[in-house]
């Protein structure tokens, strides 16, 4: 009889265990102050993601200053609750205009070329790896799990980044560029995405952007201060029937979701805004997105992607400190 009863107990573990593992978990967040604490470490972690996806601003280093800049990267790097994370869950990401070096930087910040090279040594790649000598981070991601591949497409919207057009009457920071020659990614690197897309053969395309994709009517940065920009994007998606294209963006020190429609695509673009992990907008009170799904978080959070790819369907959801769930959303593809 014992032996019966630790049988079924064995079988009961490997049953819950491999239902949990039928999910592909990522978690992901932004804006990340290397001087303040981060309580979120260990929420995440309870999730055990398969992977941590950085959305942008590790750390705050407005600077041309580059020993200020390394300095700053290896405290973040050397913080005791990251550097205990780090070793339990893969990390990836890409970097906003706080790690890159100027507020609401593009091209034409002098140190790119340097900062490029203290970012990829955060991430422990190695001298001769190829992202140290294409111009720009961006880079393709790809994992195996259960027969089935996720793409995670790490855009760079800093290094080849036209410089934006101010708002002239003062009432929003920024309005529509639209200048033919503007440019968010740079040609070489919407080429390469255009590529990644194309041949893309995975069940999910997660494309990480540091700024927001879909709202823009706030007028801070988002891809809404290029609109032939975002219709490249929409077209380049739709043409290239990628399955299940998601993404994530940051910047904005709140959490949202937005959701549209697209003509010619079968699914609906989803942007997962996860953004103010150290410090958030607290004193939010609202701004316009048409496209939002749910509330606007402005507490700090993190965002958690459980990619169910048996079910073909992603649950959405925005957490905070002691893992309370502000928000949820269950996307079928």
């Amino acid at each position: 009889m014992k032996n019966l009863r630790l049988q079924l107990l064995f079988l009961a573990v490997l049953l819950c265990s491999c239902t949990k593992k039928e999910a592909f978990v990522i978690s992901f967040a932004s804006c990340n102050n290397q001087n303040i604490p981060n309580k979120l470490w260990s929420p995440i972690l309870s999730h055990e993601p398969d992977l941590f996806i950085w959305g942008g601003d590790i750390i705050y280093s407005d600077t041309e200053n580059m020993v200020l800049m390394r300095e700053n990267y290896q405290r973040m790097k050397e913080d005791a609750a990251y550097s205990t994370f780090r070793k339990k869950v893969p990390v990836i990401g890409t970097w906003d205009d706080h790690d890159y070096g100027l507020n609401d930087g593009g091209a034409n910040y002098l140190k790119k070329d340097s900062v490029q090279q203290i970012f990829l040594d955060f991430f422990d790649l190695e001298p001769n790896h190829r992202r140290r000598k294409q111009k720009g981070i961006y880079e393709l991601h790809t994992y195996s799990a259960h027969g089935a591949s996720i793409n995670v497409i790490v855009l760079d919207t800093r290094y080849f980044r036209s410089d934006l057009s101010k708002d002239p009457s003062g009432e929003k920071r920024y309005i529509p560029n639209e200048d033919e020659e503007a440019t968010m990614l740079g040609e070489s690197q919407w080429q390469w995405l255009e590529k990644v897309l194309t041949n893309s053969e995975a069940q999910f395309n997660i494309i990480v952007s540091s700024i927001q994709f879909l709202s823009y009517e706030h007028g801070f940065e988002s891809w809404g201060t290029m609109p032939k920009e975002v219709e490249k994007m929409k077209n380049m998606i739709v043409k290239s029937q990628a399955r299940g294209v998601v993404f994530l963006s940051g910047d904005r020190h709140i959490a949202e979701i937005s959701k549209i429609d697209i003509q010619g695509l079968d699914y609906p673009l989803i942007d997962f805004t996860s953004s103010g992990m150290t410090h958030s907008y607290s004193s939010f009170s609202g701004e316009p997105n048409p496209y939002r799904i749910g509330e606007v978080v402005s507490e700090k959070n993190f965002g958690l992607l459980i990619i169910d790819l048996k079910e073909n369907k992603i649950q959405m959801e925005i957490r905070g400190e002691e893992n309370v769930l502000f928000e949820e959303l269950i996307q079928k593809y």
